[in-house]
């Protein structure tokens, strides 16, 4: 995915991003599962479209160019195949032709009851001016050559569906990161302005406080300091929802501008053992099956060369009229016999290559050369395999395992703050104690959406090696 092409147009769109994140001010928090789109986007009006993750990957299959491109690449390699199939078999034409010769002045003697006819000028052209030929031809080559191309055209298409399916696993994997970006980002600024909410009630507090001879008024200004941050974090957290949500906009719609609502499944996908991980990477990674189908590419290549060496032989067969009258049948002869112009000719060609000062044998070190790069080529990828599937489901397990650590991180934030409110409000706590606590609780609120990102991009990167997870 061309993530920094697409940042690239979010931030060129300053002005779009500033009149959409005005809208999260009156945003709702979240319900469970589901994210909705600011109230005050510049956009058609109408419902949001509620997008799901396979919707989005599903919209995404039929915009994004890099997936059209390889589509396109695959449909044309099985063209091929077809192609080099259709060279194996006899073709067949019409012919027609009329070819009309000067005369050179001299007349045959006609025979018996017929008038004499003009020679032509070209002795080439038959013993009359005019000749007529309307025929059908059917011609067949026999080669190790059409063969080989056959094979090389089979290699080449299955290469082709490898590298489509390797450019949309990447997309997936892109389009997952980019949906929990801006999944994460509407959640962010859901606490952005719950910890605002909290900033400007305990700025209430310090003042009455104060008023009350309880609190110095210090306490109020850093209430006030602390209301005046959580108020720029909170434009900061409705910018940078605007901006991740045009990113995704921009592979769902038309008009990236088209308000949707985010849903996501409230509990997160389970990750499969690893023995499932590696029985689906070896029976299904494109990158490995695509290695495959260049050493059979290479292979072919081989044998094309080296046909080079051997004859070939051509099959013709003719039928229908070369005559000089355009007509089934010719004229009478004086026994009272009639010529009959329709017939046919074989012929059969044998081609034996003798010297081409080398060239054949250069051919075939040439394709012996790129078959060695192919094995290369394939032996490296089962190895970067191996440490990818090694590297990726490492970052699944940890993510994973976070997960629950930051739940329980938030919650302790949450219980944590709630009593340092208390504790102030009661006269035992300090200011800077509960400003301490509502930035932990900020903190870990925003961890723990990044951490759902993490893992979902884990899932993701997987999956470009193993399939569907």
């Amino acid at each position: 995915m061309h993530c920094d092409g697409r940042r690239f147009i979010g931030y060129s769109l300053g002005l779009i991003l500033a009149g959409t994140a005005a809208g999260y001010g009156q945003a709702q928090a979240p319900t469970s599962g589901a994210r909705p789109a600011a109230d005050g986007q510049s956009a058609p009006t109408g419902q949001p479209v509620v997008i799901t993750l396979e919707e989005a990957i599903h919209r995404a299959e039929s915009s994004d160019p890099v997936f059209a491109a390889a589509r396109a690449a695959n449909r044309s390699a099985a063209l091929d195949r077809s192609i080099a199939v259709a060279g194996l078999l006899p073709t067949a034409h019409l012919y027609s032709q009329d070819i009309y010769t000067q005369p050179n002045g001299i007349y045959t003697e006609g025979d018996a009851g017929q008038p004499s006819a003009p020679l032509p000028k070209f002795v080439a052209n038959d013993s009359r001016p005019w000749e007529y030929m309307a025929q059908g031809v059917v011609d067949e080559t026999l080669s190790l050559a059409g063969a080989a191309a056959v094979r090389r055209a089979e290699a080449s298409a299955a290469q082709a569906a490898a590298e489509q399916e390797i450019v949309r696993r990447g997309m997936v994997a892109g389009v997952t990161s980019l949906f929990y970006t801006a999944f994460a980002a509407d959640g962010k600024v859901a606490v952005a302005q719950q910890a605002l909410q909290e900033a400007v009630h305990f700025t209430k507090i310090t003042q009455e406080r104060e008023q009350a001879r309880e609190a110095a008024h210090a306490d109020v200004v850093k209430a006030q300091l602390v209301e005046q941050m959580r108020t720029r974090e909170f434009q900061d957290a409705q910018l940078e929802a605007a901006r991740a949500r045009l990113e995704l906009g921009v592979l769902l719609f038309p008009d990236p501008r088209t308000p949707y609502t985010l849903s996501a499944p409230a509990v997160e996908p389970a990750l499969a053992s690893r023995e499932d991980i590696d029985a689906a990477a070896a029976r299904n990674n494109p990158e490995l099956k695509s290695a495959l189908a260049a050493l059979r590419v290479s292979q072919a290549d081989v044998v094309a060369a080296r046909a080079g060496y051997l004859p070939d032989a051509r099959f013709n067969v003719i039928y229908g009229i070369d005559a000089n009258q355009f007509a089934v049948n010719g004229p009478v002869n004086p026994n009272g016999t009639q010529a009959r112009n329709l017939g046919y000719s074989t012929s059969v060609t044998v081609n034996l290559p003798v010297w081409d000062w080398l060239a054949t044998e250069h051919k075939v070190k040439q394709s012996e050369i790129r078959q060695q790069v192919a094995q290369v080529t394939l032996s490296n990828t089962q190895r970067e395999l191996i440490a990818r599937l090694d590297e990726a489901y490492s970052q699944a397990v940890t993510a994973r395992d976070q997960l629950a650590s930051l739940d329980q991180s938030v919650s302790t934030a949450a219980e944590s703050l709630r009593l340092t409110n208390e504790a102030y409000e009661g006269g035992e706590g300090t200011v800077l104690e509960v400003v301490d606590a509502q930035n932990s609780y900020v903190m870990e609120e925003n961890a723990r959406e990044d951490g759902r990102v993490r893992y979902e991009t884990a899932l993701a990167n997987l999956q470009t090696l193993t399939g569907t997870m």
